[in-house]
């Protein structure tokens, strides 16, 4: 588990950038405004996590980020005692944290934990609001400011791995997917500093490889890559080995595929 802890930006300059597809800034204001849990769902790399940082510091409230995973314990979340300097003393799990200090805590791909981990969410996601924590007693109230947001990708679900009906109903949801073609290219810019021609070019090789239908991707080549193939454009490196090494690699293993992947960044890239 990674927890990232981001505090209060000190001015509007450091409010991370996001560009808004559609309502889902009204609708998490909202969500916060009236105490709200809201589920996001998209591909990976599609902006979920830049999203929340960005609504954190816009509402200007403590974010805690847990990234899931198998091994995940509702102990993890919560917290636990631990031993030091001879004594016995209690550690806040980061939602805890968030609780306690009317923080937003985000919890990305939620559906990667354990399945008993997520029903300690649920008197948090309905009109209780609370905490309750059982190896110490206590009972908290989330005040007005504490905000739950949570995250996952629908297209990379199994039978074992999806959300209950039980828990995906106690949230409002918005459903994110990769920006339209002007809309990223906007991303690529800003997020860079690659010029306008660059950006288009990377945008039109990402629609191509988005096309395919007749190669066994799990996921598509998201925009989280296009801007790290532009890095590494911007910083000299040869256009074919950039993509590469950036776009094409991270979406399989297969030697075959990748091949013919890089067929498509020929043909696409001009190159």
């Amino acid at each position: 588990m990674v927890n990232e802890v981001r505090q209060l930006p000190a001015s509007a300059a450091d409010i991370p950038f996001y560009q808004p597809q559609g309502g889902e800034v009204e609708l998490f204001e909202y969500a916060h405004r009236n105490q709200l849990p809201m589920l996001l769902k998209g591909p990976t790399g599609c902006g979920k996590t830049r999203f929340v940082e960005h609504m954190a510091a816009r509402l200007g409230r403590p974010l805690y980020t847990v990234s899931c995973h198998d091994d995940l314990t509702a102990a993890d979340l919560v917290g636990r005692h631990l031993i030091g300097d001879g004594a016995t003393y209690w550690n806040d799990g980061p939602l805890t944290r968030a609780v306690r200090e009317g923080a937003i805590c985000y919890l990305d791909e939620v559906v990667e934990a354990r399945k008993d981990t997520t029903v300690v969410l649920h008197p948090l996601s309905d009109n209780r609001r609370i905490l309750p924590i059982e190896r110490t007693g206590e009972t908290l109230h989330a005040p007005p400011e504490f905000m739950l947001v949570v995250s996952y990708n629908p297209g990379y679900q199994n039978m074992l791995k999806g959300m209950k009906p039980s828990t995906r109903q106690r949230f409002v949801a918005a459903r994110f997917d990769f920006p339209d073609a002007e809309t990223e290219q906007l991303i690529i810019e800003r997020e860079t500093g690659v010029d306008e021609a660059l950006a288009a070019r990377l945008v039109r090789l990402a629609h191509s490889l988005r096309a395919l239908k007749d190669h066994d991707l799990e996921e598509s080549a998201s925009t989280r890559l296009l801007i790290y193939t532009a890095q590494l454009l911007r910083d000299g490196f040869d256009p074919v080995e950039a993509c590469r090494a950036a776009l094409i690699e991270p979406l399989t293993d297969d030697e075959p595929t990748v091949e013919a992947l890089m067929e498509v960044v020929q043909a696409d890239f001009g190159v």
